[in-house]
């Protein structure tokens, strides 16, 4: 077994449009393993959209946009097997449905650090969220559509999403400022999770505009492929999973 490395890795200048690139890196990988890619896709967005349709069916239509929030928290967990595609790619390689869903260097200690690290932040976001809810009405929403008129026409509701939008923007920033590299970073290299995470905060402070846009990019996405009822995940979460394996390389100087 190779030894940890100790020294953090030098950081890349990027340009602004460069998350472009990275999404077309990723779509060209997405069409070299499509099968693959959309069988992984399948299974997130089933996962996905059952969570929701029980939400819908027990009358509990506040917590659509806390699990949207948490959708984007763990997304990086749930990309392991597209970064172990996108790197396979890379070698020339053709990746398969089962190896992506296996990923055994994904199986070290410190991949399950940072898994519990972000399970504690969704639960950090939906106690958030509950106090947030909590004062602003005691009323329970059944129907989406009725929770959304309280949140646009109703004082209450308005300062709500406001708050609700403003915390969970930031939760949600600081998980990715900790993640956006240090999960794809922990399946190629012998780093331990807290030098990942390091990393992964400095390439977002150097490049904090582009990388900025990367997260408006994978947040607008992600909204997209949920409002298409689920479907458009299928294509848009493997897609966003590989890129961000382009980001990786780009980012941290190899």
């Amino acid at each position: 077994m190779s030894q940890a490395i100790t020294r953090l890795p030098d950081i890349n200048n990027i340009a602004l449009m460069a998350p472009l690139s990275w999404l077309a890196a990723g779509w060209r990988d997405f069409c070299r393993a499509p099968l693959s890619c959309v069988l992984y896709g399948v299974i997130l967005a089933s996962i996905s959209g059952g969570i929701f349709l029980a939400l819908y069916r027990t009358n509990s239509a506040s917590w659509f946009f806390v699990l949207l929030g948490g959708f984007l928290i763990v997304g990086p967990m749930l990309g392991m097997g597209l970064y172990e595609a996108a790197r396979q790619i890379s070698q020339g390689l053709k990746p398969s449905f089962m190896g992506m869903l296996w990923v055994r260097t994904a199986m070290r200690r410190d991949q399950l650090l940072l898994g519990f690290l972000l399970v504690f932040l969704y639960f950090l976001w939906t106690r958030i969220a509950q106090v947030i809810y909590a004062l602003a009405t005691p009323r329970l929403f059944r129907e989406p559509a009725e929770f959304l008129d309280f949140m646009m026409y109703d004082p209450n509701g308005q300062a709500m999403a406001l708050a609700g939008l403003l915390t969970g923007g930031f939760v949600a920033f600081c998980n990715y400022s900790l993640t956006v590299i240090a999960a794809p970073m922990l399946l190629d290299r012998r780093f331990d999770v807290f030098m990942a995470l390091a990393t992964s905060v400095r390439a977002v402070n150097r490049n904090f505009f582009p990388m900025l846009f990367w997260a408006i990019l994978i947040t607008g996405l992600t909204v997209v492929g949920i409002a298409t009822a689920f479907i458009g995940l299928i294509i848009v979460f493997p897609v966003i999973g590989l890129a961000s394996w382009h980001a990786y390389t780009a980012l941290v100087r190899q």
